[in-house]
């Protein structure tokens, strides 16, 4: 049970053949996770172009910096999506969550657990929610999603909500409906410690950089790549289908650099003591749960939970996984006070 599980820490998991091993893990595990369930489908007949340009105006109206704030007040009453999840039977009466299973402290499986048990900092939200909306922590299907996936995942009906380190941006909120923010970080370099990169800067000259596919570290770069704020020789064609290959890529020597998240790249470093952070964060990013953008009732309640999770719980999971590698001091990574600026 999750109430009982135990916290086992993994050390010294640096070095390349470290990291084919957690990698062989991930893919054993993935196979083990349960098979897609098709969801009821809740949407709101459109109503052509009004629609159209209604979105269109709303896209228009949103900043980056701002984005976080897009999202419904906090409620607790239930609605068709919650009631669709609690009607589920038996074994089915579950939370379906896409997350990440090898972000080591975010959503990873540990193997010294019984069964390679998922643990982490996302983790540990997604166990509250179910436990709100369903009474019982476990009522979790976990679903291993990777970072190009998310946003089709939850499209299409494969998952209730995506709890995986995912930024909260204006084109995202075209697509799905997100939480209010949960936590605060930005995005860095990561590169092996002997490395002449210094940071987000004209050292990255010449050098090729890794990117998770459907990351915002991608759409920065190419935008700055675009624009000439990164250097034209930089090259940043590879891209992965899950964040930790591009730690792998960087070990193999395939690539010179990594650009993630500070939060996932703070834990890659930690895994592997032959690379660090290069430079400050260069950008401010907030993750959030995302979900349908017509599941409005469960947007609210999940908006709820975090109320309370924020002075309940949040700073204990965050001392049991990040203050190793972020610092006790939480104070960076809690976001703002939310706001709830989405009308409907």
């Amino acid at each position: 049970m999750y109430a009982a599980r135990v916290r086992a820490s993994l050390r010294g998991w640096g070095g390349v053949g470290a990291m084919a091993v957690l990698c062989a893990l991930a893919l054993a595990f993935v196979l083990l996770l349960p098979c897609t369930q098709q969801l009821p489908q809740h949407r709101p007949q459109r109503t052509g172009q009004a629609v159209a340009a209604g979105v269109q105006a709303r896209a228009a109206d949103c900043k980056d910096s701002e984005a976080q704030n897009q999202t419904l007040s906090p409620s607790g009453a239930d609605g068709p999506t919650i009631d669709a999840i609690k009607a589920r039977t038996g074994a089915k009466r579950k939370l379906i969550v896409g997350v990440d299973q090898n972000s080591y402290h975010w959503g990873y499986r540990n193997p010294n657990t019984q069964g390679a048990e998922l643990e982490g900092f996302d983790i540990d939200l997604v166990h509250r929610i179910a436990q709100d909306i369903l009474g019982d922590p476990d009522a979790v299907q976990f679903k291993a999603i990777p970072t190009s996936q998310r946003i089709s995942a939850i499209q299409d009906g494969r998952v209730d909500m995506v709890v995986r380190t995912m930024t909260i941006t204006c084109d995202r909120l075209s697509q799905v409906a997100f939480s209010a923010p949960y936590f605060k970080t930005g995005q860095q370099v990561l590169a092996p410690k002997s490395s002449s990169v210094t940071g987000y800067n004209g050292t990255l000259a010449h050098k090729r950089i890794c990117t998770a596919a459907g990351s915002t570290a991608y759409t920065k770069l190419d935008a700055d790549k675009k624009d000439g704020t990164l250097p034209a020789s930089t090259d940043i064609s590879t891209t992965v289908p899950n964040q930790l290959d591009c730690l792998v890529r960087l070990q193999l020597g395939e690539v010179d650099a990594v650009v993630t998240d500070g939060a996932l790249a703070a834990s890659q470093a930690a895994q592997d003591p032959t690379v660090e952070l290069k430079g400050g964060a260069f950008t401010t990013e907030y993750y959030g749960v995302a979900m349908k953008k017509d599941a409005s009732d469960l947007v609210r309640r999940v908006n709820r939970i975090l109320v309370g999770y924020r002075s309940s719980g949040w700073q204990a999971s965050y001392d049991t996984w990040l203050s190793a590698t972020l610092g006790k001091d939480s104070s960076a990574s809690k976001p703002p006070a939310p706001q709830y600026l989405r009308a409907s």
